[in-house]
């Protein structure tokens, strides 16, 4: 639980917070942003914020600088659609090179895409699209669209099941899934299912509901996930490659109108949730912090919360979480996103129609 202990949450001001291991101040460093969805830091600092309805901004100097997305493909923004997730090429000083997700309209519908630009002057250049996942759907939901490079180059990305349920399980639909690329959008040679028969080669992880949140474990170098249950059940799943993580078979959720879904919790073929919710929180963004600037929060995971309104501190030990805090309650709004900076503090984004970029920092710093 956090404590309140003087300052005022106004543009530009901090407010400075107790919680059980670290003392932080919390400043707003801009608002007016338009469905902020995804962050990522530029080598210089800079930081480049996805706006939903598809803008782009660069934060540079305390100030927002408008990049122009006139040659972008086409993007639908309805519903949880837009332009979504952002994140940048391993080599980008070399390669200049953008990576976007968004909604991709198709004649009945949309389905999830990757794009790629560079960025030179502050102008995307070359904008085209690399990937479009197979089965679209008339529905505007679950789009899920978080990326991720590891270590070795390959390009993670996921996918909700576009509010099919029974695309999750299904190995010819890119849909309830978490893809392995290369840098062009084509499937990692060694992935698990890409010698398997009708199994589309990209597919990594399968059996997801709505996975908003992709983050890298600093140890062992997994993939971590965050999905949104229906009714309860939203997870925290650990990536493994060719593992089925049971949606809709399992799930600690049930329907939005009652009643439970599919055989239950367990399957002896599945794989269990690192840890689940319920009732919802909506999980959005997630990060290990791995920082000097919080020494009690290193090896912690951070998930941001949508339906609470809040930020989600969670302790580990052997791999699995025996301790959670829960900070900024009620306090910003809808948290969408969150990264840790070069700065080794960590930034937030808000999602309304007057988001905010927020920095967590410690008061003496």
């Amino acid at each position: 639980m956090v404590v309140f202990v003087t300052g005022q949450a106004a543009a530009g001001s901090s407010v400075t917070f107790k919680s059980e291991k670290e003392t932080f101040k919390l400043e707003l460093l801009v608002d007016g942003l338009d469905h902020p969805w995804g962050m990522v830091f530029l080598p210089d600092d800079s930081l480049l914020i996805t706006e939903r309805e598809k803008g782009l901004k660069l934060y540079r100097d305390k100030n927002l600088h408008d990049i122009s997305l006139d040659n972008f493909p086409k993007v639908r923004t309805r519903g949880q659609g837009g332009l979504l997730d952002i994140t940048i090429h391993p080599a980008f000083k070399q390669t200049r090179l953008v990576y976007f997700t968004y909604s991709h309209p198709l004649k009945k519908g949309s389905t999830t895409a990757l794009a790629q630009a560079r960025l030179v002057d502050q102008k995307l250049l070359d904008p085209q699209t690399i990937f479009i996942a197979e089965t679209g759907s008339a529905t505007s939901r679950h789009y899920g669209s978080r990326i991720r490079f590891d270590p070795d180059g390959h390009l993670f990305m996921t996918i909700g099941d576009r509010g099919n349920r029974h695309n999750a399980q299904k190995l010819n639909s890119h849909a309830g899934k978490v893809l392995r690329l290369n840098d062009q959008g084509q499937s990692a040679a060694d992935n698990p299912f890409a010698q398997t028969g009708k199994a589309l080669p990209e597919i990594y992880s399968y059996g997801h509901r709505n996975p908003q949140g992709l983050t890298q474990h600093p140890l062992t170098g997994e993939m971590w996930v965050s999905e949104h249950g229906p009714r309860g059940g939203d997870e925290i799943n650990q990536i493994q490659a060719g593992a089925n993580y049971g949606w809709p078979v399992i799930t600690y959720g049930k329907e939005y109108i009652g009643g439970t879904i599919g055989e239950g919790t367990h399957h002896p073929e599945m794989q269990q949730p690192i840890h689940q919710w319920t009732p919802s929180i909506a999980p959005a963004g997630i990060t290990f912090y791995s920082g000097v600037a919080f020494p009690n929060w290193q090896g912690n995971l951070f998930t941001t919360a949508l339906k609470f309104k809040l930020l989600v501190r969670q302790e580990l030990q052997d791999g699995k979480i025996v301790h959670e805090e829960r900070l900024l309650e009620e306090e910003v709004g809808r948290i969408r996103a969150i990264e840790q900076g070069p700065d080794d503090f960590l930034y937030i984004l808000t999602d309304t129609n007057n988001g905010a970029l927020y920095r967590l920092r410690p008061p003496n710093l």
